[in-house]
């Protein structure tokens, strides 16, 4: 009897021993960054389409609750500083809502990579998890990210000779002393509020996530980058695009943050993911900027500690057709105002109702009911926003995920 009651005892000991463990386990904090596309512009009411697909359904059971709403996390937590005019942030356990905002404080009814990223990092480990994200539409790594290291910002020689012999031209500053102070104070302020909040939300774990102990402490288990419009659009800083080799400099810029922002959160091996901007999809196999982007996965100094995530293969083509028809509208109707000479109009004699009338009839030719069906279903934003598709954001985030578990094994 005894000999039982003992075994008992032990027993007790040794589960209540191993909860305690559980629970005391340290926090898995993940840092999200970026662009617009890290912000996310796709509406939950494009969730269903993800369903569609037999090769994501079971993504999408995963972001549903028993009522086919979206899942609130029970072990992720979320820290979303962002905002135009006015910056702020939303925190709280990780749901869908956590994308653009237009109130920094409030669910925007959009989700970004973070959603599925977060669930499938609850799926896979134990540990209670904190995403901090940072990320502010129409930002580039040259200027307002621009990491310390980097130096300040400096014009090519070829643009500094185009401002010089065309000023006031076209995308050419009539004061190049003025427009270079406004370059130098936008340098760097987008990491530098970047990196004050990460340190503010880690000086005080316990107000974004409540159960937190400072005796578990925690882990700054990986840094995912997701951006790269801004730079790839622009022709003053990489004059040479067009040629292979052309956006070397961001590769270099890339190299230069990554360094800073492990030094900066004295996490000197601290895992990196670049998310290989993918608007477009497959169809641009040379292409000189994705190359860049995912360069800096490449160099010695970051081997086994930092990859580059393609994501053009979530890039939605039955949606990009729908919209390369909507842009076939939209041109025609410029063909029209602008009295194009190949075009309906060449003469000017169109009212506009007429035009009005001509652009519908084309439009109704051109789009199906199954087109509009389609595009309602999934898409909700531009092509540079990948569609604002929720299919695309939830797996990209499920990408990244998966792309810093498999560098943890």
């Amino acid at each position: 009897m005894v000999k039982i009651q003992l075994t008992t005892l032990s027993l007790m000991l040794l589960c209540f021993a191993s909860t305690a463990e559980t629970v005391m386990k340290p926090l898995k904090i993940f840092i999200l960054a970026g662009q617009s596309n890290m912000e996310g512009h796709a509406k939950i009411e494009t969730f269903d389409y993800i369903g569609d697909d037999k090769s994501t359904a079971s993504m999408l059971k995963d972001m549903l609750d028993s009522n086919q709403k979206p899942k609130v996390c029970e072990r992720v937590w979320i820290s979303y500083f962002t905002g135009f005019k006015k910056h702020g942030e939303g925190y709280g356990k990780l749901t869908a809502g956590y994308g653009a905002r237009s109130n920094p404080t409030k669910n925007g009814g959009k989700i970004g990579p973070e959603y599925m990223f977060g669930i499938t990092m609850e799926n896979s480990i134990s540990q209670p998890i904190l995403i901090i994200k940072t990320a502010w539409g129409g930002k580039s790594l040259n200027t307002d990210f621009r990491s310390p290291s980097a130096g300040p910002y400096e014009l090519p020689k070829k643009t500094l000779k185009m401002f010089l012999k065309n000023p006031g031209g076209h995308g050419v500053p009539k004061d190049l002393e003025q427009w270079k102070m406004r370059r130098a104070a936008a340098t760097g302020h987008y990491y530098r509020l970047m990196m004050k909040h990460i340190k503010y939300v880690l000086s005080d774990i316990k107000r974004v996530v409540p159960s937190y102990s400072i005796k578990q402490g925690y882990e700054l288990a990986g840094f995912v980058w997701f951006q790269g419009w801004n730079d790839s659009v622009d022709g003053h800083t990489y004059p040479e695009s067009h040629k292979e080799g052309g956006y070397k400099l961001y590769s270099d810029l890339m190299a230069h943050f990554i360094r800073d922002v492990r030094s900066d959160l004295s996490a000197p091996k601290m895992p990196f993911i670049i998310g290989v901007m993918g608007v477009g999809g497959l169809k641009h196999k040379k292409n000189y900027f994705r190359q860049a982007m995912a360069a800096p996965a490449e160099f010695k100094e970051f081997k086994n500690n930092v990859v580059a995530v393609e994501t053009a293969p979530f890039w939605d083509e039955d949606l990009a057709a729908v919209e390369a028809k909507h842009g076939k509208v939209s041109q025609m109707a410029y063909f029209l105002r602008s009295k194009h000479k190949h075009h309906a109009n060449k003469n000017g004699d169109m009212s506009k109702q007429e035009q009005h009338a001509y652009i519908q009839d084309y439009r109704n030719k051109l789009i199906t009911k199954e087109d509009e069906a389609l595009w309602k279903r999934g898409a909700s934003n531009a092509g540079y926003h990948y569609l604002g598709c929720a299919k695309t954001m939830a797996g990209i985030g499920k990408a990244f995920a998966e792309a810093l578990l498999g560098m943890q094994k």
